[in-house]
């Protein structure tokens, strides 16, 4: 029998490959082609139809890389066609890489209007079905010569168009006007579902037996020399096993449409623009065909790129929306990075995205949609849950390398408690084709049989591979019930969670905490300017919407400049995609985010000037953008000054200062606080809480650490747990020297050279500051290296605490268990702390996100490690991946509660501002330290109320009053996206963690 078996499937591959797909396309006839060639960018289509066209044969090369040439193709239907379904079909030279990473096109008609999409799996258009005969055909092609950029994780010159070079890449194969045969189409479709269904079945089953034989009587019914005239007589011998119902209790699949389509990664933003019309004229087209269809599209900031750009597409989708065909889905402006952003730039992810599907679609989204960011905050539960979200879906877990997550529905419990009914579908994609493969190991892998009966399969071809395609509605009709295989239904993705909430609802298991993917941690640090740039946008842009708030409730005359701060939270929102912040994007990519974020940051200071100006004139002072009251060195003097307010540098305060010491070759700081020696080789060789009378550290401090960095895989995406098996401690100082004194502050400046790079460091303390700066410039130049700067602290921590947004989470230092030893890598964001009963230390940063905790064995008992992952110089798929000179600071903070490090985070990163202002009563403030105070602003929709997000920082309760520094008539609790809930007066409850937006309405 097994013999028997392979006979039968050896003569079915074999008829498929040479007779039944070549037949699908009967009769054949080449369109004329005529080229132009754009000189520079892409340009918009009215501008194509005024260029001048040149002969162009199939067969030709064309396309240096990242360029775009536009081809006419002509021709006419022949007349004894009439009757029969007529199609162009293109092939601009289609190679053997994935839809979507290689020649792309878009065909436009004779007057500029687009149609649809040309891709490797969905090269046609319908030109008549069935056609008259005759019909005259002017199209014009805009081709796309991206190059295909990742290859085994080579370094390539093709990931900018400045290093790409000129030489074609692709070999334009064929433009035809073809008969469809729809029978012996629809017979190849046949055999696929049941063939691949036949694979999935048990080898001793009846069902895959019975498959085998109607294949081998198609066969027998087909003449492989006259296959059209023999095709329906073959199909005919399938029908009774194509029929067949599934069993009552198969495995219920819920399948929508989609295409993810990376806002930028092995292509610049501007490609990603096209990718999306391009998809998005197929699927739109493809409804007209397949009423049924409904398509599942994220990432509001792809439909604005569409309405902007292609207004008939935008039409078009506006249309799919209203009549079901078009689900928009996700509730974010992109598919954001969901560790690195900061709270704030994580609800105008959300704010930013449901206002864009409300205002430009009239729906209202219901679900958070990240199929492939690399791990997910515990912050995500409760802001999902305020702005109005109920479900949240992902996929990425399915590629942890080492511990499998027990549940693929279930509900997410967030820091703060607030759960949120979660799913990731078993099929392990998010680009299912249908194949029966993928919906066996769906049923197979769902991990809550018994309990629940559904899951979710995304399908369609991302990326810009064109989305769903006609071929999947169509075996998405044979599976819809059919004996051996899950029951497929196409539906919104709101209907599956509204079914698999119902059916499993308060019985669903709860996972607690992040959802960390245990793969991609390098994410964390890699392209560090782009990081760098992301941190210190978000501060501006906070610090923007302070003083511009205050600036227009104390200065009717002032105009607030919302247009402005919409346009560029939006540049920051798209630049957090989760290839872009994340650095796993091409070299192109990452210049032109440095560059964005340079034009961000000159922006925002001059709106941020202008604030503080008019709320001058006035004398010297500083303003605090940060919600704490601080106490720093501003030039010559010692300022004290309020949170979210100012303070005259005339009346500074004066008394406290810095000493210096020198003990033989060592350099000693002191000041009130703290006692610090730096040792001949620059190390921190002691620092001693004065306080409270302990050593803080248990080893040599701010120890940098060179490491070999050669992931097994996926180069500027991971951090293999082998790069700690080797390590060079780089110990040696060309110098060290004291370059300030005092009496307010004192610098030890280091110089360090290593391999090609060179590095120098300012350890900075200053008089009546707890904390010691150290300010790092280096000139990186080292490959397939990563570099760590070591803190031995003297504590014994079971675990270290994270700030992550809107609050922090604990993580083990040990490795009692796969899923704590998975963590070698961890993501926190201005701070991390470590810490004993009554005692911490916390590492705190202003750009840095990768981190590594471990305990450390000493003389004196067991000490715990803190480590930031500075630079890392991975080489695919930019080649010269942070190669460069960088400018950042990290700190130490001894004796730090996690209030302290909630507030010297912010004042790192928040620098104080020098301006003549008048004295500035905060805006608002709190009066429970616990309580941080996010964004001040005023209200969206512009009524000049003013917006104040909060939040418990702490970890548990909080009871405070809200106090304006202007005349208030309501106060109001509203949701993320501003709209009222209910109004409140007088003190009020927070929770650990939880977070409120108030807003008030000035009299």
């Amino acid at each position: 029998m097994h013999d028997d078996r392979s006979l039968v499937e050896g003569r079915l591959e074999r008829a498929l490959r040479q007779f039944l797909r070549p037949a699908q396309y009967a009769d054949r006839v080449p369109l004329v082609l005529s080229a132009w060639h754009v000189p520079g960018e892409p340009v918009p289509v009215d501008q194509a139809l005024q260029a001048a066209y040149e002969p162009f044969t199939a067969g030709t090369v064309w396309g240096k890389p990242w360029s775009t040439s536009w081809f006419r193709i002509e021709g006419r239907v022949p007349e004894e066609w009439a009757g029969r379904r007529v199609e162009v079909v293109i092939d601009p030279g289609f190679t053997g890489d994935g839809p979507g990473f290689q020649a792309e096109g878009l065909l436009y008609d004779a007057a500029g209007v687009p149609l649809k999409g040309i891709h490797p799996r969905n090269r046609h258009l319908t030109v008549g079905a069935p056609a008259r005969g005759g019909e005259a055909v002017h199209l014009l092609l805009e081709a796309a010569a991206n190059p295909a950029v990742l290859h085994g994780f080579e370094p390539t010159p093709l990931g900018d168009v400045l290093t790409a070079g000129d030489r074609p890449i692709y070999r334009f194969a064929a433009a035809d006007l073809a008969v469809l045969d729809e029978d012996v189409w629809a017979l190849v479709l046949d055999i696929e579902v049941l063939s691949e269904l036949m694979h999935e079945l048990p080898a001793d089953g009846s069902r895959r037996h019975e498959i085998l034989r109607a294949l081998e009587n198609m066969l027998d019914a087909l003449d492989l020399h006259d296959v059209s005239g023999t095709a329906a007589a073959a199909r005919a011998e399938l029908t009774d096993v194509l029929s067949r119902p599934a069993s009552a209790s198969a495995h219920r699949i819920s399948a929508a449409g989609h295409a993810h389509i990376d806002s930028a990664w092995l292509w610049p933003l501007r490609e990603t623009v096209r990718k999306a019309s391009r998809t998005f004229a197929n699927v739109t087209a493809l409804a007209d065909d397949y009423p049924e269809l409904v398509f599942a599209c994220s990432q509001a900031q792809q439909y604005a790129w569409v309405k902007e750009n292609q207004p008939h597409i935008w039409e078009r989708i506006k249309k799919a929306v209203a009549e079901g065909n078009w689900a928009p889905v996700g509730s974010m402006w992109v598919e954001s990075d969901a560790n690195m952003p900061g709270g704030e730039a994580l609800a105008r992810q959300i704010v930013h995205g449901k206002r864009f599907f409300q205002e430009e679609l009239g729906v209202e989204t219901e679900e958070i949609w990240l199929p492939d960011s690399f791990g997910y905050t515990a912050a995500f539960p409760q802001l999902a849950k305020l702005a109005g979200v109920r479900w949240f879906l992902t996929q990425k877990l399915s590629w942890n390398q080492s511990n499998k997550m027990p549940h693929h529905t279930f509900w997410w419990e967030g820091i703060d408690g607030t759960r949120v009914f979660t799913h990731f579908p078993p099929v392990d994609t998010y680009n299912s084709e249908f194949h029966a493969r993928e919906l066996a190991h769906a049923e197979r892998n769902f991990a809550d049989k018994g309990r629940a009966t559904r899951s979710l399969v995304p399908f369609g071809w991302g990326d810009g591979g064109g989305g769903p395609t006609r071929e999947m509605l169509e075996k998405a009709r044979r599976l819809r019930s059919l004996e051996g295989s899950p029951r497929v239904e196409i539906e919104k993705p709101s209907a599956f969670f509204a079914a698999a909430e119902e059916e499993y609802g308060t019985h669903a298991p709860v996972w607690s905490g992040e959802l960390y993917l245990e793969l991609h941690r390098a994410t964390y640090t890699t392209q560090a300017k782009t990081k760098q740039g992301n941190r210190r946008s978000e501060h501006a842009l906070r610090e923007a919407e302070l003083w511009c708030a205050t600036a227009a409730v104390r200065d009717p005359s002032y105009a607030y400049p919302y247009d402005a701060l919409d346009r560029l939270w939006k540049t920051v929102l798209l630049h957090q995609f989760h290839d872009i912040l994340p650095g796993s994007s091409i070299a192109w990519v990452h210049r032109e985010a440095r560059d964005t974020y340079a034009r961000v940051l000159e922006e925002l200071e001059e709106i941020t000037a202008d604030a503080v100006r008019a709320l001058g004139p006035g004398t010297p002072a500083v303003l605090n953008a940060s919600p704490y009251g601080r106490t720093e060195v501003v030039g010559d003097r010692l300022v004290t000054v309020p949170g979210l307010g100012s303070a005259e540098v005339a009346a500074a305060r004066s008394g406290d200062t810095v000493g210096v010491e020198r003990l033989g070759d060592t350099i000693v700081l002191e000041n009130a606080w703290l006692r610090v020696t730096v040792d001949r080789d620059g190390l921190l060789s002691s620092v001693q809480d004065l306080a409270r009378g302990r050593e803080v550290l248990c080893g040599p401090g701010n120890l940098l650490q060179l490491h070999p960095d050669h992931p097994n895989a996926w180069d500027a995406w991971d951090i293999d747990r082998h790069y700690r098996r080797r390590h060079t401690d780089l110990t040696a100082a060309e110098s060290v020297e004291l370059v300030e004194s005092g009496p307010l502050r004192a610098v030890v400046r280091v110089v360090r050279a290593f391999g090609s790079s060179r590095v120098t460091q300012e350890v900075s303390l200053t008089a009546a500051s707890r904390r010691l700066d150290i300010v790092t410039d280096i000139d990186w130049r080292e490959s397939e290296k990563v570099l760590k700067a070591a803190f031995p602290i003297d504590v014994h921590a079971e675990r270290s605490a994270a700030e992550i947004q809107f609050g922090h989470v604990h993580r083990p230092t040990h490795t009692n268990t796969g899923w704590d030893a998975a963590r070698f890598e961890i993501c926190a964001h201005r701070w991390l702390r470590v810490a004993e009963e009554s005692y911490g230390v916390a590492v705190l940063n202003d750009s840095t996100y990768g981190h590594d905790v471990t305990r450390t064995p000493h003389a004196d008992g067991l000490g715990t490690t803190v480590r930031l992952t500075l630079l890392r110089a991975p080489h695919s798929p930019d080649p010269e991946t942070d190669l460069g000179t960088h400018r950042f600071t990290y700190a130490l903070l001894p004796g730090a509660g996690v209030g302290d490090a909630v507030a010297e985070g912010l004042a790192l990163n928040l620098p104080l501002r020098t301006a003549e202002v008048p004295p500035l009563e905060p805006l608002v403030s709190v009066d429970d330290p616990a309580v941080t105070i996010e964004s001040v602003k005023l209200a969206e929709d512009r009524s000049g109320d003013v917006v104040v997000r909060l939040y418990e920082s702490r970890g548990g309760r909080a009871r405070c009053e809200l106090a304006a520094g202007f005349p208030v008539t309501r106060t109001e609790v509203t949701d993320l996206l501003e709209r009222p809930l209910y109004e409140t007066a007088g003190p009020f409850t927070l929770r650990p963690f939880e977070i409120r937006t108030l807003r008030l309405r000035p009299a």
